[in-house]
């Protein structure tokens, strides 16, 4: 049976349309957003996510997380996996707010800047991990970002290569510490944890 043609007109008119990309917006915009899929606000600009991750993807950072939530476990610093808003910005107003990104994984050890939202302000430790959609902006833009605000140690996890490059904030820049691999112990500088990245990477078909 053909749908009513008022039906039709009265579910037109109740779907959102979607924000310009190129304009520019603040939280308080992003609250309101319906979009299919996750996005992100810098500096008041629109940057979709990828779809849905790679098993890989998903496989790495539930190792991660296996492994600093164990440890953290009844500690004062917490972990937070994406979906997880975490708003960079030295106001506290949404409507003021132009930047909120989608970490793959954060470490955050001051209580106060954890609420009901997420993050108001730099989480320790971030960890992103690479997918072909999103790699140059985990490597440019969301690098410069995280230096800027702070975040005192960045992990950029490649699952093709299996690798990670690890940066620490010294004098206000990220240097880097190393680029390590499947057979490698790293530590968790933030939380003075090693993490076997043989107990991380997922182990590929020969």
């Amino acid at each position: 049976m053909e749908t009513p043609k008022e039906y039709k007109n009265e579910v037109k008119s109740m779907k959102l349309e979607e924000p310009d990309l190129a304009g520019t917006y603040s939280y308080a915009d992003y609250l309101k957003w319906t979009f299919e899929g996750m996005v992100e606000l810098i500096n008041g600009k629109i940057f979709k996510m990828s779809p849905a991750p790679s098993s890989s993807h998903q496989s790495i950072s539930v190792n991660l997380t296996v492994e600093i939530g164990g440890f953290l476990k009844h500690k004062k610093c917490k972990v937070f996996i994406a979906p997880f808003d975490v708003r960079l910005s030295k106001f506290k107003v949404d409507k003021l707010i132009d930047t909120v990104v989608q970490p793959d994984l954060c470490i955050i050890c001051d209580p106060a800047k954890i609420d009901e939202k997420g993050c108001n302000g730099a989480p320790d430790m971030i960890v992103e991990i690479l997918s072909p959609s999103t790699a140059q902006r985990d490597l440019d833009l969301k690098f410069k970002l995280y230096e800027e605000n702070a975040v005192k140690e960045y992990w950029i996890v490649q699952p093709n290569d299996q690798t990670v490059s690890v940066f620490d904030l010294i004098d206000s820049k990220f240097l880097l510490r190393g680029i390590y691999h499947r057979k490698n112990i790293v530590e968790v500088k933030t939380i003075g944890l090693d993490i076997d990245l043989n107990e991380v990477f997922p182990i590929k078909d020969s």
